[in-house]
This record gives structure tokens, C-alpha cells and sequence, in this order.
């Protein structure tokens, strides 16, 4: 039986009271402060002050708990609007912020299929938000902007996680690395690529996300009949 359909054993109040959703806050509390790897039954048990073998009558392993945090943090998640073009962006941006609130969130999304009843509910109002547009068009769709949100996500967590490490923000990055960067492209052998970064658009994450789910929402409208 799959962890949303499983009953939790009954409550003992002494030395303290649990539930799986006690639980699940409390390694969503650690994976936001330190990252997944600060998460596992051990250490979540140590912040509820209970023994880890508590934990095993809710969840069994630590797959399921990262299934679990996954279904919960998908409840800040929404995909709303008046027509399919609001309701896709709205699922796209909310993924993003979500994912800048839960920065672990970057790490697991594009796995397995999430089945938790938040989840569910993401997809369910992603489904019916594309109104009568028709399968063969709103199942490819839907997948196009979760692709791309899952892509766009990873790379500005990652760019976020690089700039910590280093210490250098994209300012001083770019102080940095500039001059090798002008050496090279006055050798001449990257021609095109000098243009795109010379001439080309500066643009800031925001920016670069929203004009990128543009374009994919134009590709979209464009095989919606009239």
C-alpha cells in the first residue's frame, strides 16, 4: 500500500505525539536549512525528540519521506487563471518561486511521477485549465512548460548554489573571467558567440525565465486552432 493510502498507527501522547505531517514539516525545516543531505529519519527523529524507530510506523524509508516533502511543498503550487495561457504560466512561476523558497525542491522535481493528493491536484488543475483544446494538444503542452520550468529551475539553483561556494556574485564573476573571455574572442574563433554576448541582451534571471516561457507559450497558441 503506497504511503498516502496507508493508515499511521495510533497516536502515543508520551514522550511525544507524531504524525506524518509533524514529521514531514520537520524534515522540510532541515532540507530548507541545509540541504537534502541534512535529511534522514535519524536526524528528523532527533528534532521531534523521539527515537528514530518511531518514525518507521509512519513512513518506512526515506524515499517515501522525500515523496512526502515533495506532495507538501506542492501545496504552495497553484495553476490558475481564466484561459490556458494564465493557467500554464501561473503553474510555471509558482513552481519557480516554490523552488526558490524550498531550494532542495530543484533537486528532485523531473523524477519518478509524484502521485501525493497535492500534487494530483497541480495536474488536475493544469488539465482542466486548457479547457477544450484537446488531448492531442494540452497532454504535450503541459509536459512542454513542466520541462522547461524543471530546466530553468535547476540551472538558477544551481547559478545561486555556485555564487555561495564562491563568494563572488555575477558582478565580480564577471570582473573576473571578463578579460580571459575578451582574449578569447579576439583570436576570432568564436565569432557568433562574441556577438550573442557583446551585442546580445543582458538579461537578469527573471527576465531571461519569463521571456524563455514566452516563447514556448507562443509555440503553444500557434498549433491551437482558431
Amino acid at each position: 500500500m503506497v504511503v498516502w493510502e496507508r493508515p499511521e498507527p495510533p497516536d502515543r501522547p508520551v514522550p511525544a505525539a507524531l504524525s506524518r505531517e509533524r514529521i514531514v514539516r520537520a524534515a522540510i525545516r532541515l532540507a530548507d536549512a541545509d540541504g537534502l543531505d541534512a535529511v534522514s529519519l535519524r536526524k528528523v527523529a532527533a528534532t521531534l525528540d523521539v527515537g528514530p524507530m518511531r518514525l518507521y510506523g509512519y513512513i518506512a524509508t526515506k524515499e517515501e519521506l522525500l515523496d512526502l516533502m515533495v506532495d507538501a511543498v506542492h501545496a504552495e503550487i497553484r495553476a490558475t487563471g481564466d484561459d490556458w495561457r494564465e493557467v500554464l504560466r501561473s503553474l510555471a512561476e509558482t513552481v519557480r518561486r516554490t523552488a526558490y523558497r524550498h531550494e532542495w525542491l530543484a533537486d528532485l522535481l523531473g523524477g519518478r511521477p509524484q502521485l501525493g493528493p497535492n500534487t494530483l491536484a497541480c495536474g488536475e488543475a493544469a488539465a482542466a485549465g486548457m479547457g477544450d483544446v484537446g488531448l492531442h494538444v494540452a497532454v504535450p503542452a503541459i509536459a512542454a512548460v513542466n520541462a522547461y520550468v524543471i530546466g530553468a529551475v535547476r540551472r538558477e539553483i544551481t547559478e545561486r548554489r555556485a555564487e555561495r561556494a564562491s563568494g563572488m556574485d555575477r558582478e565580480q564573476w564577471q570582473t573576473t573571467y571578463g578579460p580571459y573571455l575578451n582574449r578569447t574572442f579576439a583570436t576570432g574563433r568564436f565569432p557568433a558567440l562574441a556577438k550573442v554576448v557583446h551585442d546580445g541582451p543582458h538579461l537578469d534571471a527573471e527576465q531571461t525565465f519569463q521571456a524563455g516561457l514566452d516563447f514556448l507559450l507562443d509555440g503553444i497558441a500557434a498549433r491551437i486552432p482558431d
